[in-house]
């Protein structure tokens, strides 16, 4: 059995800006995966950066409230949503809320540095 606790992962600032915590990697612990899953933070006020991935991505909403932005659309998250981001979508995520906007990150092939494409 593996058990990964968010509280022994270590936060670090994504390239699109958000805070993450990388949960299940197949690079980082000894697991036979396809995907990797992160936890992630938008600070009230705050926007990611516009960016892309070569593999889709899926965004998991479980605390506060934002807007989500997919290429030419954009719509409003909120707890209990699952946001599908198909490959190479332009995409980023706008905390319009007063608290942190708290998600999971799911990425299918697990998210390499060389997949991602930020727009600055």
């Amino acid at each position: 059995m593996f058990i990964q606790k968010l509280n022994d992962c270590s936060e670090f600032i994504a390239g699109d800006g958000t805070q993450l915590r990388e949960l299940l990697h197949p690079d980082k612990q000894p697991l036979q995966l396809r995907y990797s899953l992160a936890h992630a933070i938008v600070p009230p006020g705050q926007t990611s950066l516009p960016h892309s991935l070569k593999t889709s991505e899926v965004y998991y909403i479980l605390a506060g409230s934002g807007e989500m932005h997919i290429d030419d659309e954009s719509q409003p998250v909120e707890p209990g949503d699952a946001v599908y981001i198909p490959p190479n979508a332009r995409q980023f995520i706008r905390n319009n809320g007063s608290v942190p906007l708290v998600f999971i990150c799911i990425v299918d092939p697990a998210w390499r540095k060389e997949d991602e494409t930020v727009y600055q």
